[in-house]
Order: C-alpha cells, then structure tokens, then sequence
C-alpha cells in the first residue's frame, strides 16, 4: 500500500509535466530535478536494480522518491542541499523533503531561520559580549599594572576563536516529538528490507547487535535471525569451532545486547547474579538453533543507569566496520545507540572545527562508495564529528523512518541505527491520555495478589484477566489451590471475583447502559469496543519446582541445617506470565504433596502418568500479547525495603553502672 508521501510525489510529478514552464525553486521540491532529469536522460534496469525490485516495494521506496541536489561541478551534494538543509534528518533519518507536512522529513522555514539554531547564535553572541568586555578593560588598563602582574601587553589580547558549525536541525516530526508529544508512527519495514539494507553495507567487517527489551524477554526476539539475514553462522560449543570467518564473502557476526536491565532489580550486582538465567531463558526461546551454540555474546546492559555500557562502546570502538542496531520497535534502540557510540575520543584536530567538516563534506563527495543511488535502501553517511546530532528518544513505536549512520574513528567504522520490525501493539485498545503509562519507564515496585479460587485479576486497567483455573483430570480437591501472583506491570490492578471481572471486560461502554457497572477505585481505560475482543490466549501451567528458592535460608543458609527440598511436605510451582511490550506477572503456588500423591494413584489407575500442575487463563485483546517462561524470581530482591521502626534504630541507652557497687555497700553498712 503506498504512504501519503508517495502519494504527494506522484501528485507532484503529474503537476510539473503539466507545467513544465512554470519556474519552481528546486529547493522547495527536490523531486521536480529528479523528474526532469529522469524524464530527459533515458536509464536502463541494471543488474542490481532488477535483483533490489522486490524490495522497493517495501516502506523503505521513499529513497527513490528524493534525490540529491546536484552542485556547481555537477556532483551530488550528500550533506546539505542548497538551502543548507541536510540531506536526511539527524532525529529520525527521513530523507529531507517539503512535499508532505505530517510526513517524516519535512522541514518548514521556521526550523531553518529561528528554531534550531537559535541556541547556538545565543551562545555565541554571549561569548563575544564576554571578549569584548575583556578587551574593553585591557585597554584601560596601563602597562605599568600589567608589569606589576607579569602581563605583557600583546600576550593578554584574547581573540575570539572562530565559529563552530551550527547544530544540525531536525524535521518537524522530531520536534514536535521533542517538545509536545506528539508525532505519527510510520509504516514499519518487513525483514527482507532490512537484509536488503544490510547487504549494501560498504564494509567487510560487521557485526548486527539484536537489541532486545527486558521488560517482557525473550518476546522481541526475532526467531532465526543469522539465517533470515545471511549472517555469519555462530559459534558452536565445539572447541575447535573458529571465533570470526568469512561467510559470503564478508564477515557478519551477531550479538544479543538486552536492554533496559534496571527494570529486572535495583542493583547492578543483582542483575549480573541473573546472567546464566538470561542465556538460558535465551537459549530455551532459540529453539533447536540454540542448543549446540556457546551463547558467549549476549550482554546486559542499562542506558539509564550506565551499566555494562563502556565495555560495549569499548567494544564498538575496537571492533571497527559497520554496526547494525536490530530490533524490534520500543525496545531501546535509539537510546542504547547513545549510549554506546564513541563520541570523542579520536585525534580531534582532523574532525572538530568548520574547516574538518568541509574536508569531510568534499570526501564524501568524491568517495564513489557512499554516493546516493536512486532505489538505494541505504541512505548516505552523515559528516563524521566529535558529537554528531544522535537520534531522538521518545516512546512512540516507529519513530526511527530510515536508517541513520554515524561514522567514527576517522573512518575506521560506522554504527548504524535501524527502523524497528513491527510489535504488538496493545496501546491502541487504551485510551490515548493513558497509553504513555503502558511503558515501563522504571523499575515497578511488585505487589501481591493472592488469588483465591473463583477469583480474577484484572491488570492494565482491565486489559488483561487472570483466572486460577482446575486442571484436566484432577480430582476435586485440586480445585481449592490458592494462587499467588507478584505484578511487574504498569497501570493500575484489581482483585475481584471472576464473574464480576468478566462483567467489568464485557459490558457495555456507555454509562446510560443499565448493564454499566461503576468502579472509584478501579476505572476503565479502555477504548470503546475494546472489551469485545478479549479473548482466552490459553491456559499456562505453574511447571517449574521453586521449592529451594522460596524456602530461603532453611535450604541455603549456612548457619542453618540446609535441609533439602523434597523433605518438605509440600512443594512450590512457579511461571513467569509475559505481557508484550508492558511487562511480568510471576505467579507460585504451594502444594502439599499429600495432594500430588493422591492425583498420581488416580492417574495411575486412569492409565496415563501425566504430571499435574496448577493453572491459569489468560484472556487478552484477540487473545494475543502473552507469552509464558522461566520464573525469574525477581520479586525476592526487587520490593522495597521494610523501613526499621524509629525506637528500633536507636535502642534506649544502658544506664551508668558508676558508684552502683560504692552504693550498695553503703546501704548494707547502715542496715
């Protein structure tokens, strides 16, 4: 389906072959050059653009649409254009376009003249009133005060150092995503665009970093992704297996970076406690792929808190060629690219200054390699500097357009920030005041629900229903299991019985309906007509034995006797239930095994040795956004600490045993 820009383009070319007298600036459409010169110079389909025909008809065709403002020497500009425009935008990598004003890209003439770099003229014009002040008062002073403090006249002249370059601005969707909150998501691109992207990558050394979220791991990951992106095979658990080898003529390596880890505890020690149950959790998501595989790359880091992320900068830096930032929408990437790449740091004489950014501006005008191509995926490479403009933050899913390179070292590589693949989007059955709170934006305080039998738990304020459920041929005594549930989800929760929470998602979303039923304490934020599509995702067993970790220190302190977790006459299950893009709920449930030993005989006799474990209904919008895994156990370190009484802080002082002896023998004197 084509976008309203391409829409506009097609618009815009009809009007121009219709008046083809009319005198429009270039600089006020750039696709009109293109046209004419498409249009007078006949081209043929190469090899590339044959084999690439398929791919431009993904969201990525935009490329094609604009192409380059040609200079006086008749080269193509890659930076600016020649209304000192860039050629892309550094927020968010649209390509540079005034066609469309609620597209990605568009810049109006008050981004160009007052808005971007009205901060930066401030600055400087502070800074001469500063200098001249200064000289102002040299010259008033006499060359005898100099002599007394050491001065020499010629020597104390402060000259002003020339101008630095203006901040790159950026298209009026970054900004108003800056400033108010608002944008529009773009149309996200499919796999094949991003391997047809990564395939024109100019280096031979790359490595792709699969980004993923640690508010609902593992389910932004992209299943079998060396293989759907022609990467380089990883290295097997074999130890003559070879750490980096050319595959397809390049070298392409992959990584798992998961991101925004000070969701999962408060310290940083906590989280590195939980490095071997990520890569097993990451492993088990892997599937059969996963087994043989070392799994030596996966990193967890935090760019909020800056754990973990100079060694992965340091890494960046050292390894050189291209980096590729994979993922799927909202799950940090454009906030981790800031974090790791390597500002700074090199020789700074050769890329700091105007003159170094017109040096690079005629480099990269010259290098054939990195000259825009029409119907190329990959946009140019921006000027390399000290501090480039990174790409903007914000929490609305898309907001990435086109890919965004970053050069650094003095060429020795590049980091490469991509669109993000498409997510479930619950947000879209929220109102739109509340769908800004469905982002875990920090780390979520658990609290405890214990779910008693014929009793619901509705979260994100009725979006999701968890139900205790009886097990398939389990006897009656089953159905009394109590359930405890630890929430580590935004917005707000309820507990209440199960007829009333299917009345709550089913009603009707007018209040003059005598079916409405009105909660204070708990208020729907849900859209009208979202209650319609809740369906069952299915029922999730509580299959894992946490036996030893919920005992605490009857089984592990060292002081204690360590007894062993089957001599407990109960047991504990355990499951992690996943929310797509919003968060955990960790639920357990205690079993006596009274009550196990009584399912097993009657399985025994019914002929089948099926397991029984605790279970629960899950109901979502379309029954989908739930996934289920490992139990994390986060809520044992992640609460808050139980604040000490203030009579307990600071016990009552011992009284003074001073003269106690002297007195009592005074005492025993007079009797």
């Amino acid at each position: 389906m084509r976008t309203s820009v391409h829409r506009s383009i097609e618009n815009t070319r009809h009007a121009y072959r219709r008046l083809d007298a009319l005198p429009v600036p270039v600089y006020l459409c750039p696709t009109l050059q293109y046209t004419s010169a498409s249009r007078n110079t006949p081209t043929r389909p190469t090899a590339s653009t044959r084999k690439r025909s398929s791919a431009l008809k993904q969201p990525f065709q935009r490329y094609s649409a604009i192409a380059p403002l040609e200079n006086a020497e008749g080269e193509s500009s890659l930076v600016h254009t020649k209304d000192g425009l860039p050629f892309s935008c550094p927020g968010c990598g649209a390509l540079t376009q005034s066609i469309d004003p609620s597209a990605a890209g568009f810049y109006s003439k008050s981004i160009n003249s007052s808005r971007a770099p009205a901060h930066e003229k401030n600055k400087h014009h502070a800074n001469k009133k500063t200098h001249q002040v200064y000289e102002s008062a040299l010259a008033n002073v006499g060359e005898d005060v100099l002599e007394q403090l050491g001065l020499d006249a010629s020597s104390a002249k402060v000259t002003i150092e020339q101008d630095s370059p203006l901040r790159t601005p950026v298209c009026d969707r970054c900004h108003h995503l800056l400033h108010h909150n608002k944008g529009v998501p773009i149309d996200h691109p499919t796999m094949q665009s991003i391997r047809d992207t990564i395939s024109e990558s100019p280096h031979d050394h790359n490595q792709v970093y699969h980004v993923l979220d640690a508010a609902d791991f593992p389910m932004s990951l992209i299943p079998n992704l060396h293989d759907r992106l022609s990467l380089t095979p990883q290295r097997s658990q074999n130890r003559r297996s070879k750490t980096e080898k050319y595959y397809h003529g390049r070298k392409a390596g992959l990584s798992f970076v998961i991101t925004r880890s000070d969701l999962l505890a408060p310290k940083k020690e906590q989280v590195d406690r939980l490095m071997n149950y990520l890569v097993e959790v990451l492993r088990d998501a892997l599937g059969s792929s996963g087994k043989d595989i070392r799994l030596g790359n996966v990193s967890c880091v935090s760019s909020k808190r800056g754990w973990w992320t100079r060694e992965l900068k340091r890494n960046i830096r050292e390894r050189g060629g291209g980096g590729w930032m994979v993922g799927k929408v909202n799950v940090g990437k454009s906030n981790l690219f800031e974090c790791v790449f390597p500002k700074g740091g090199t020789n700074r004489n050769k890329i700091v200054g105007p003159q170094s950014v017109e040096h690079q501006i005629e480099r990269t005008q010259h290098n054939d390699n990195n000259r825009f191509r029409a119907g190329s995926l990959l946009p140019p490479a921006q000027p390399e500097t000290a501090y480039p403009v990174l790409p903007i933050i914000s929490s609305l899913p898309g907001t990435t357009a086109s890919p965004i390179r970053l050069p650094f070292g003095n060429g020795k590589g590049e980091l490469i920030d991509l669109p993000g693949l498409a997510r479930g989007n619950l947000a879209s059955y929220i109102s739109e005041k509340n769908q800004d709170g469905l982002v875990m934006h920090n780390r979520v305080d658990p609290k405890q629900h214990v779910i008693k039998p014929e009793q619901s738990l509705l979260l994100l304020g009725g979006l999701i229903r968890i139900t205790p459920v009886a097990p398939k041929k389990a006897p009656d005594s089953m159905n009394n299991i109590i359930i405890i549930a630890h929430t580590f989800v935004p917005l707000p929760q309820h507990l209440t019985s199960t007829w009333k929470a299917r009345e709550f998602q089913a009603r009707s979303d007018s209040e003059k309906d005598p079916g409405y039923i009105h909660n204070p304490n708990f208020p729907s934020i849900l859209k009208p007509g979202a209650g319609k599509t809740i369906r069952p995702a299915g029922r999730f067993q509580l299959k894992w034995d946490v036996t030893r970790q919920h005992t605490g220190p009857l089984t592990s302190n060292k002081r204690s006797a360590k007894i062993r977790p089957d001599l407990f006459p109960f047991k504990i299950f355990s499951t992690d239930i996943l929310i797509e893009g919003c968060g955990w709920v960790e639920l357990t449930a205690q079993v006596s095994k009274k009550r196990l030993q009584e399912f097993d005989q009657a399985s025994t006799e019914g002929g089948s040795a099926e397991a029984w474990y605790p279970e629960v209904e899950v109901l979502s919008p379309t029954g989908q956004f739930i996934g289920t895994r490992k139990p994390m156990n986060a809520w044992l370190f992640a609460g808050k600490k139980k604040k000490k009484a203030k009579t307990l802080e600071k016990g009552r002082p011992r009284p003074s045993m001073k003269g106690t002896k002297k007195r009592e023998a005074s005492r025993k004197r007079t009797d």
